[in-house]
């Protein structure tokens, strides 16, 4: 049984159909799939190194629907996700054999104009590679998205995730909640080639409305979700500066987090051998279990943060340590990075998002928990700027949430997600909207930029599941 979010949606997506039918043919269904965007309240980039993480699935989602066609392609067309229609033969993209995830990415991102089809296509690759399950007919694909690109609220996990839930059902595969999710996240790291952790496509998928997905990232530990609490109302503030993941800032730091791993578990006296160039295995299931959080903050402050240095080239790097353990990023000889700052993040941010996830019970009423909670966000920001993962538009929406205060029912707010840009996550009181619209509207006119709010929230794709139209 339907409750009333799903038939919303169900009725919203019946409309849209039913307004392209230049696109499907009225003789066959149409298999629809939604996954939400994502508003990242604590953990952030910390999920890569194994920290807890809190999410919040926002009321933005990405459509795809899908129906089956005789002609042996796959017909993907977006009016949000780049513009215009792409046509790829289906035997370039399901062959047999079948393709390498590096041959996947060459043949799907070579065309900077259709290079967003990754984002889709890249999902029957993982199926074929990973289920054995390859679509045995040609397809079309129609995607439309409320969730805007480049604002760090997750829009490439919610086409991923939308994208895989359909195609998944065309070609018969299924998978369980946590399955959609890491194979979705095979499409982005493998395939699209953006190093993100698992953060996102879990609350794509898994995230239920008004409740934070909370995910421990080891590999991707879904823990019982959380309720915001009542008398608080989580916002985002777009700061009008596009985020990318796929950025070289993001992919930096991650290394460097790596980088950071490699050099502690060497002072920790753990072995290491050369796997790969640039690529080691750690024997540390004795120490760590092969994540930087599980680095006790005590050891890290007293015993291994002096023996990672601030900076270090990646040539000197890969001189003394032969590489790291992480498979999405590679070391770049002439690049300096951030590994001290890197590694010290996700150490810190597991155990405040450990302690935020503790505060949110009843005792958030009390003034002084959710000045709590809010300070643990700016310590969070913080963070990122010191990794080098900040901008001065999100810094300014900070100051500006800071500057207004408790007394305006603001208690907090951080970047989100990624860094470089992007969204402002803000924790309020309850029916503080009109105070969040009026930090948006003095930081659109102090810099110029837009700066659209995000709120409300919606379930992720496994409550909505495919739902199919049949034709008539």
């Amino acid at each position: 049984m339907m409750d009333g979010e799903q038939e919303r949606d169900l009725a919203s997506a019946r409309a849209w159909i039913a307004s392209r039918q230049d696109f499907f043919d009225a003789r066959r269904p149409v298999l629809i799939a939604r996954a939400p965007g994502r508003l990242d309240v604590m953990g952030g980039i910390a999920d890569y190194s194994g920290s807890l993480v809190l999410e919040l699935p926002l009321a933005v989602a990405t459509w795809v629907a899908v129906q089956a066609q005789e002609r042996a392609e796959l017909v993907i067309e977006s009016a949000g996700a780049g513009g215009g229609r792409v046509t790829l033969p289906l035997e370039e993209i399901v062959p047999a054999p079948p393709l390498s995830y590096a041959e996947a990415r060459a043949r799907l991102t070579s065309d900077p104009v259709a290079a967003w089809t990754a984002y889709v296509a890249g999902a029957l690759v993982v199926m074929q590679r990973e289920y054995d399950r390859p679509l045995r007919t040609g397809a079309r694909v129609l995607v439309r998205s409320d969730v805007p690109i480049g604002k760090g609220v997750g829009s490439s996990a919610a086409l991923e995730v939308a994208a895989f839930e359909a195609l998944a059902a065309l070609a018969g595969a299924t998978l369980d909640d946590l399955a959609l999710a890491l194979a979705a996240q095979r499409v982005e790291n493998l395939i699209v080639g953006a190093p993100c952790g698992v953060m996102d496509q879990v609350t794509a998928a898994c995230g239920r409305r008004g409740e934070l997905t909370r995910i421990f990232c080891q590999p991707a530990h879904l823990m019982p979700p959380l309720d915001v609490p009542q008398g608080l109302e989580l916002y985002g503030i777009d700061s009008g500066i596009r985020h990318a993941v796929s950025g070289s800032d993001y992919g930096s730091v991650r290394a460097a987090a790596f980088m950071g791993y490699r050099i502690v578990a060497d002072a920790a006296g753990l072995t290491a051998r050369v796997i790969a160039p640039g690529r080691v295995a750690i024997d540390d299931v004795p120490g760590f279990g092969g994540y930087l959080v599980n680095v006790w903050i005590g050891d890290w402050r007293g015993r291994y943060r002096d023996a990672v240095p601030e900076r270090m080239t990646g040539r000197e790097f890969l001189a003394r340590f032969g590489g790291s353990t992480d498979t999405a990023t590679t070391i770049e000889e002439d690049r300096t990075y951030p590994v001290r700052a890197a590694a010290e993040f996700p150490i810190l941010e597991n155990d405040r998002a450990r302690v935020f996830a503790s505060r949110l019970e009843p005792s958030a009423s009390r003034g002084w928990v959710r000045e709590t909670l809010g300070d643990l966000m700016y310590q969070s920001h913080a963070g990122y700027s010191a990794c080098g993962l900040g901008s001065d538009g999100t810094d300014h929406l900070v100051e500006l949430c800071r500057a207004a205060g408790p007394a305006a029912g603001i208690y907090g707010a951080k970047i989100t997600g990624g860094g470089s840009g992007g969204t402002v996550a803000v924790l309020a009181k309850a029916g503080s909207r009109p105070a969040i619209e009026e930090i948006a509207r003095a930081y659109r006119q102090e810099s110029g930029r837009d700066a659209q709010i995000f709120a409300g929230s919606s379930s992720g794709s496994r409550a909505f599941g495919v739902r199919t139209l049949e034709p008539g």
